[in-house]
């Protein structure tokens, strides 16, 4: 199993390899050739960055079946497919903003990001596997007053901050098997379900967005929350959990 970090280092975003409670500094990059520098520094305390720097953050509404009845959706056909900007990326431990402007009601989702790991066009569901370097947790946060079932999509899930990721890519996660996925506000359980829930899986995602376009390594993509959304303010503290994988933590800030 590999775990692998992107951190900040003297020269510039570095990648890692977490281990235990350590961190091995590697020279290039998950996506290509890269090798242990020989340099370890402890996991506590390194400031960690999204384990990714992505061309584009793609996102899927209404994965779960709970969730879109939870918002009297009809259970989607085809996978609702929309994107988030790469401004709206952010760490684990960053502040997420609250706006100051355009919303007053900013909510969580707990989601599965699967990671890609090569340049991917015209795959297969058979292929699309190879083609995922591992998961990571992500927290698709959303200005839920500015949403609608057709309308402001790019808008109300584009603030900036509204895209945290981490701690790591998991090169070993398997979301077919089912993997616990859970949210919390302030200590607080919120979601609970089970990726074996998702109504389109990570492989039928990679395969029919490539279909659509190129997807390079690095890109993201959001897999849909469960349901139990809700509300946070400044002050509160949000964690997103997927078993296996690890515990996403972002603090919420007034802008």
């Amino acid at each position: 199993m590999a775990r692998f970090v992107r951190f900040s280092g003297g020269r510039g975003p570095v990648y890692g390899l977490a281990e235990g409670d350590t961190v091995r500094e590697l020279s290039g990059t998950p996506f290509g050739e890269w090798a242990p520098t020989g340099e370890t520094r402890p996991l506590e305390g390194l400031e960690l960055l999204a384990p990714c720097r992505p061309t584009k953050l793609l996102a899927v509404g209404f994965n779960y079946r709970d969730h879109a009845e939870e918002f009297r959706h009809p259970i989607p056909e085809h996978p609702n497919i929309f994107l988030k900007p790469l401004s709206c990326l952010a760490g684990p431990g960053q502040g997420v903003l609250c706006p100051r402007e355009l919303t007053g009601r900013v909510e969580y989702e707990a989601e599965l990001v699967a990671v890609i790991g090569r340049r991917t066009r015209h795959v297969s569901r058979e292929e699309a596997a190879g083609c995922i370097l591992g998961y990571t947790v992500g927290n698709d946060v959303t200005a839920r007053d500015l949403q609608s079932p057709a309308e402001q999509w790019s808008l109300c899930k584009g603030f900036d901050t509204f895209g945290p990721l981490g701690p790591w890519i998991d090169t070993e996660a398997d979301p077919l098997a089912g993997l616990e996925i859970s949210s919390f506000v302030n200590g607080q359980l919120r979601q609970r379900s089970n990726t074996r829930n998702l109504i389109f899986d990570p492989l039928f995602l990679v395969s029919y967005l490539s279909k659509a376009m190129t997807l390079e390594p690095g890109d993201v993509i959001f897999t849909g929350t469960p349901s139990g959304v809700g509300p946070v303010k400044p002050g509160d503290v949000m964690e997103m959990r997927i078993e296996g994988i690890g515990s996403l933590i972002n603090p919420v800030l007034a802008e």
